[in-house]
């Protein structure tokens, strides 16, 4: 049995993906992708720099299409998962290999998330501050000390001794003095607001209204949501996608309820190996494995 887990944005480079644009499956995807978002993304993984791959749009679209792009190799050479789960935007990826959704309602969706998210962002800007050796109790505990009557929100529970807070501006700086006064490191994210916090909540209505006119299908497998750590329903998803921007993603909790199921194989299909790194953190004994390149894909596939 092998869980699969859907990269989230952030871990973007330039030349991501182009190495495996001459496998049919990978072509395509980044053609469908193309068309449905108005962006050559092959032109992007080839040639993009960093600044243009960071685009809100852009950024998000790659990491999709390779995701999807490797998922789609693997089935179709037989190594479909057992389970999956996406972080943020890979949950979205998680939807495409899982066949709930078809590739071009998803890359709908991801351009509705991606600029609705950045219209939320100028209207309530914020920022993420990640905090090295926290539990989530650690973080909440500090958010409600420093909030002020601010929002700050532990936003990503990522692995032990990594949380991530989300907030306003002035709270995550008085976040980030606290945890420094108290002899802790902490880190500030490179994003553009704060994503997982209920300043996202105009950008949760338009995900959840647009998730109303989509149709979702049955998963082919166990797929675990962002928002709450348990499986996929077709009949709650426009809700529980639009939470999930405003919403904390669950990524350890997520990984802790496949470990009590007995899934101790994980593949992390799509660029950075970010994910693959939290899960060794979460539990040592699992075995993890990133496929994000060509030279990564051939291994496993002959393996």
């Amino acid at each position: 049995m092998t869980v699969w887990l859907c990269s989230g944005q952030g871990a973007q480079k330039p030349g991501m993906g182009s190495d495996l644009l001459d496998l049919p499956l990978v072509s395509d995807t980044f053609d469908l992708m193309s068309d449905a978002l108005d962006i050559d993304l092959k032109r992007l993984s080839r040639e993009g720099t960093q600044e243009e791959i960071n685009g809100a749009v852009a950024a998000q679209a790659l990491t999709m299409a390779v995701s999807v792009g490797v998922g789609s190799v693997l089935k179709d050479a037989g190594f479909a998962p057992s389970a999956i789960v996406g972080f943020s935007l890979g949950q979205i990826s998680a939807l495409v290999l899982a066949e709930v959704l078809s590739l071009s309602d998803a890359a709908a969706l991801l351009r509705v998330r991606a600029n609705a998210m950045a219209r939320a962002c100028e209207e309530n800007p914020g920022a993420m501050l990640a905090l090295m050796g926290a539990t989530v109790e650690d973080a909440h505990q500090l958010c409600c000390t420093v909030a002020n009557g601010d929002v700050l929100v532990p936003a990503n529970m990522n692995a032990p001794g990594q949380v991530v807070i989300s907030g306003t501006c002035e709270a995550i700086e008085r976040a980030q003095q606290a945890w420094k006064e108290a002899g802790k490191k902490c880190v500030k994210l490179a994003t553009a607001g704060a994503f997982h916090s209920p300043l996202m909540s105009s950008a949760a209505c338009e995900v959840k209204n647009f998730c109303d006119t989509l149709n979702f299908a049955t998963p082919r497998f166990t797929l675990l949501c962002n928002t709450d750590a348990q499986p996929f329903d077709a009949k709650h998803a426009a809700g529980r996608l639009g939470a999930q921007v405003q919403s904390g993603v669950m990524f350890e909790q997520s990984v802790r309820a496949l470990l009590e199921q007995g899934e101790t194989n994980y593949v992390e299909v799509g660029f950075g190996g970010v994910l693959a790194n939290l899960v060794k953190r979460i539990d040592r004994a699992t075995t993890r494995t990133n496929i994000g390149t060509r030279e990564q894909l051939d291994a496993y596939l002959n393996a």
